[in-house]
């Protein structure tokens, strides 16, 4: 072994000795002690030799990596050290002995040169203590000092956004800005004015006014920004298939160290930085790292190195984990990455268009408030406190100028806060944020923010069968040799031990599965997806199966993986005693018996299938699937040695058996909700048309007890031959689609959304990709689906039921209603805020609330009233509506006519109350502005509760299971007592008496029968906004 010693900065002389020490068993003599030293210190001179001679030859070295202060033995080539997985480089700790940097950069750069100095894969697996077969130890104190010395699978992120960050952002809102140029206006006017112990008060009103709506939104969106960061943690922790201790298992993506072996299958995300150890048709994406669409070959020969972040295009393997977290390429980038939640959904731009516009509205009318306060200041038509004309030309004092046009433009900017409903897109960030946390619970992971607000508009589901639809438990139910079916206990009998050996070769090595026999358990434990789980587990406990007798007797040489297109995969295998070749192939049965000439009888004899005996065959096949059965058939053939090929000729028919899939308990009900929730259900599956029909009649897409139309069950190939004409006229009818493959899908999909339907689709291959992602709203399944199709998806649905499909399409109404009913809310304030401020402006000169007033029922409409309507939960009368679909406008004819009535309610009385007040109640100004802003307030309170409800008439159902609803309206109507009866200079307010205070209740309370009896009134079919040419399209 040539190596060589390099030191850290701080290493002394005494280091060594005290190194050499250190490998000394605490156990040994001190004579034994100093032998093992002297040898230790003669292995190292001569290994110095060895060293000084290379490098005569002009050899180089990579330099070490950064790290802690230690000895770092560099190792150059262990080409001529045996060492087996228990040597100890570096007795109680090899990791030091290993050069992290020299590794990273090997497989960085793909250089074959420095993994040929290693001895291969091979001799890293020795240098990092990996047995290749059964993996790293596995236990707490290994994977330990493994993470200690190489790093932990995780990378850093930026710092999350503090709640600094969002006030600062808050503060940045040009009439925010502006409102507090007034406020410190009108802070220096008024102190220059009254002096500091009275003057302070209206600017210091504004300042405080502004600072608690700027705090509030602040908060408010720093906690959804924890959130998204929260759920964000949770999509990315990937499980992932390793070999610790001879033991298949799977871990966290952020619990792999180096040295651990890494089952990687089509589909998976490639967990960290390592070398292909064997596997077969091995392709990987790596387009996210190197932008290169064409797929890289991986072998053990030429292109062994496998880079984080790359996606499994095809085959499986085995990986060696070589680099993980930040010393990866991957983890550098995604470090620098930062996750914008901030991000903009269909929804939110649509209530900012809509938001746009009414402030421009709201622009208009403050406008014309300050243009026309101005002229009635300056020509001498308003009047102060004491009845005395405030603007007496050049008498006047230019401090109370410059006072009172300060007040009209804090006035007229307070009017533009009102009315912009900048709490819309806020009230669909809260709404979805709270969708999401409760949707965790539901078994759904939204990963787009759109497709929850899109999924409460779908029209059809698209939905798979396998794990979907059924419970994905799979179990061998029938089992046909030849034309004779075979019962369990008839197994030993029947099957010849020739026969038998076959069928274990085609279970045994035809699969991506694994049987793992623990040493002191009795339990036999399988991996893989559940088809192969089942076929595995029926060969080892009813065939008798021995893998590792198989594994010893036999040796794979080519493997054709599985895929959706060919629905079938092979496996070409050598016999160790004899050379001889086999070939067996496995699949779907229809299609492996077209590739069979032959078939085995009971006996063992091979006879060739005649065209009755494959018709035969034929309704076998269709016997079990109209039992709701997956038909898997084994054919088998052996080759000559130079054909070293899977042929898919001539092949002998082993076997074919039937797997029992049972439906999951919930998806008939669950399904037929969502009819009655006026969205299709379509099942796309690749399984036979009989086995489809069966188990869509069992869920309840199809009637069991009617009669078939035509063009509801229909095959993949029949729909993919139809011209795009036919496709289109067609598409709507079909309900079942069985033996189809992933294009077929995507096909259905752009055919669906052609006609104008909200569609969307669930999928777990890495072929449902396209679909995910062209449809609406992509559904990946959490546990049997892939990565890509994961990341191609808006929604994981987490324990793959159909149920919580269902549950999702649940969730998204309820988004679109909760955001429907805070527009309606929020508007009604606006149009009456809007309303009266500019009639008493123009009319009186003055408007009836002042700035904090206003800025107050800002905070009441923005955020408390978005926290409050924005978080009611999901109710069953959700799935009686049909669906929105495309077309439909944001604000609705219903919506229009509740706001509407309720706006000119308010209109009405709060004028009353501004021109009439004053007599009708014998009270001062004061008083009467008092009363005025409170039963404008307590309005909004009493309104929050009919926006509860668009359409049903009894606001007050389920009220009791939304605390937070009655928390907020409690707190409300707390803090505007407050203001009224204790924080009067601050408010601009004076105590009310009892008397007062139940009018204003009494005023406010109406608005409940009022809401009753509109709901009785008919809205007409023409949408209302188009009425109104300035308004865009809200649709």
């Amino acid at each position: 072994m040539a190596s060589r010693f390099r030191s850290s900065s701080d290493y002394h002389g005494s280091g060594l000795y005290r190194m050499l020490l250190d490998f000394s068993s605490a156990t040994l003599t001190k004579p034994q002690k100093r032998w093992r030293i002297a040898c230790i210190a003669v292995h190292f001179s001569l290994s110095l030799a060895k060293s000084m001679i290379k490098r005569t030859r002009n050899h180089k070295y990579s330099e070490i990596s950064g790290s802690p202060s230690h000895i770092v033995l560099e190792i150059d080539s262990i080409s001529d050290l045996n060492l087996s997985s228990s040597t100890d480089l570096v007795p109680g700790s090899f990791l030091p002995a290993v050069d992290q940097t020299k590794l990273t950069e090997m497989v960085k750069n793909k250089s074959l040169a420095e993994l040929h100095q290693f001895d291969g894969v091979d001799g890293i697996a020795r240098l990092l203590k990996t047995d290749m077969e059964n993996g790293i130890p596995g236990d707490e104190d290994d994977v330990k000092k493994r993470r200690s010395a190489f790093g932990p699978n995780t990378y850093e992120k930026p710092p999350p956004k503090g709640l600094m960050y969002f006030v600062v952002e808050a503060f940045k809102d040009a009439t925010i800005i502006i409102l507090l140029a007034c406020a410190v206006l009108s802070l220096a006017f008024g102190i220059r004015e009254h002096g500091i112990q009275e003057g302070w008060y209206e600017g210091g009103s504004i300042f405080v006014a502004v600072f608690l709506v700027v705090v509030v939104s602040a908060a408010s969106n720093f906690r959804q920004e924890r959130q998204f960061d929260r759920l964000s943690k949770i999509s990315s922790n990937i499980k992932i298939d390793v070999v610790r201790d001879g033991r298949r298992q799977k871990i966290s993506v952020f619990d792999i160290v180096v040295g651990d072996v890494v089952c990687l299958k089509i589909g998976d995300q490639i967990p960290a930085d390592g070398l292909f150890t064997d596997g077969h048709s091995f392709q990987v994406d790596e387009s996210s790292l190197t932008g290169e669409s064409d797929h890289v070959e991986i072998d053990s020969k030429l292109n062994p190195f496998l880079l984080s972040g790359s996606k499994v295009a095809d085959g499986y393997s085995r990986m060696l984990v070589i680099s993980v977290g930040m010393n990866t390429a991957w983890g550098k980038m995604m470090s620098s990455i930062t996750q914008d939640s901030n991000e903009q959904t269909p929804l939110q731009e649509r209530l900012i268009k809509l938001a746009t516009s009414i402030g421009k509205v709201g622009l208009s009318v403050a406008f014309l408030v300050l243009v026309v306060m101005l002229i009635r200041y300056f020509t001498g038509n308003t009047e102060d406190e004491n009845g005395r004309r405030e603007y007496n030309g050049r008498r006047t004092d230019l401090n109370d100028i410059f006072n009172s046009v300060l007040q009209i433009i804090s006035t007229a900017v307070t009017i533009v806060v009102v009315a912009i409903p900048e709490g819309l897109p806020l009230a669909v960030t809260l709404t979805l944020a709270y969708s999401m946390k409760r949707m965790m619970a539901d078994q759904a992971m939204v990963r787009n923010l759109s497709g929850c607000e899109t999924m409460g508009s779908a029209t059809v589901i698209c939905t798979d069968k396998t794990g979907t639809l059924t419970m994905n438990q799979m179990k061998v139910m029938k089992f046909w040799l030849g034309h004779e079916n075979i019962e369990k206990d008839r197994y030993s009998q029947a099957i010849g031990p020739d026969l038998l050996e076959l069928f274990c070769q085609g279970t045994g090595f035809n699969t991506t599965g694994s049987v793992y026999k623990p040493k002191s358990e009795s339990v036999i434990e399988y991996s893989g997806c559940p088809t192969e789980k089942a076929i595995l587990s029926w060969a080892v406990q009813d065939l008798g199966m021995d893998i590792e007798k198989l594994k010893q007797t036999y040796k794979i040489i080519r493997v054709e993986t599985f895929n959706s297109e060919k629905k079938r995969s092979g496996v070409l295998i050598k016999k160790q005693v004899d050379n001889t070749y086999h070939v067996h192939w496995k699949g779907a049965a229809e299609m492996v018996l077209a590739m069979c000439t032959h078939y085995y009888q009971s006996t063992g004899e091979v006879k060739s299938i005649s065209e009755n005996e494959r018709s035969q065959f034929e309704n076998i096949i269709q016997g079990m699937a109209a039992s709701s059965l997956r038909c898997i058939a084994f054919a088998y053939k052996q080759i000559e040695p130079e054909k070293v090929q899977c042929d898919e000729d001539d092949l002998t028919l082993l076997a074919i058996v039937g797997l029992k899939d049972p439906c999951r308990p919930g998806a008939k009900k669950a399904i037929e909700s969502c009819r009655i929730a006026g969205v299709q259900i379509k099942m796309i599956t690749g399984d036979n048309v009989f086995t489809a029909k069966a188990i869509a009649a069992e869920c309840g897409i199809l009637s069991s007890d009617q009669e078939l139309g035509d063009g509801e069950v229909i095959e993949g190939i029949e729909f993919r031959n139809y011209t795009p004409e036919e496709r289109i006229l067609k598409v709507d009818n079909i309900r079942v689609m069985a033996r189809s493959s992933p294009m077929d899908k995507l096909l259905m999909v752009k055919c669906l959304k052609q006609k104008g339907h909200v569609v969307a689709v669930t999928g777990d291959g890495t072929n449902d990709a396209p679909a995910l992602k062209e449809a609406d709203v992509g559904l990946s399944m959490g546990i049997q689906g892939t990565e890509v199709a994961k990341e191609s998806s808006d929604i994981v649905i987490l324990d793959d039921d159909f149920a919580s499909v269902a549950t999702v399409l649940k969730w998204g109404r309820c988004v679109y209603n909760n955001i429907q009913k805070f527009i309606q809310f929020q508007l009604t304030v606006n149009v009456a805020a809007l309303v009266i401020n500019f009639i008493a402006a123009v009319s009186a000169g003055e408007v009836p609330l002042t700035t904090v007033q206003l800025l107050w029922v800002n905070l009441i409409m923005d955020t408390l009233g978005a926290l409050a309507l924005a978080t009611e939960r999901p109710t069953d009368e959700l799935m009686h509506k049909p669906p929105v679909g495309r077309t439909e406008p944001l604000i609705t004819r219903v919506m229009w006519r509740n706001l509407l009535a309720q706006a000119l309610y308010q209109i009405a009385i709060l004028l009353t109350l501004q021109f009439k007040g004053k007599s009708i109640f014998n009270v001062e100004e004061k008083v009467k502005n008092t009363l005025i802003f409170n039963t404008f307030v307590l309005c909004q309170v009493f309104n929050e509760f009919n926006s509860r409800k668009l359409e049903k008439k009894n606001v007050f159902s389920g009220i009791h299971k939304n605390g937070l609803f009655l928390g907020i309206i409690g707190i409300t109507l707390i803090l505007q007592v407050v203001m009224v009866e204790f924080l009067k200079k601050f408010a601009d307010t004076v105590r009310l008496n009892w008397g007062q205070w139940g009018i204003c209740i009494l005023l406010a309370a109406f608005t409940w029968p009022l809401g009753w009896i509109v709901k009785c009134i008919p809205v007409p079919k023409k949408p209302f906004l188009s009425y109104f040419r300035f308004f865009p399209s809200t649709s």
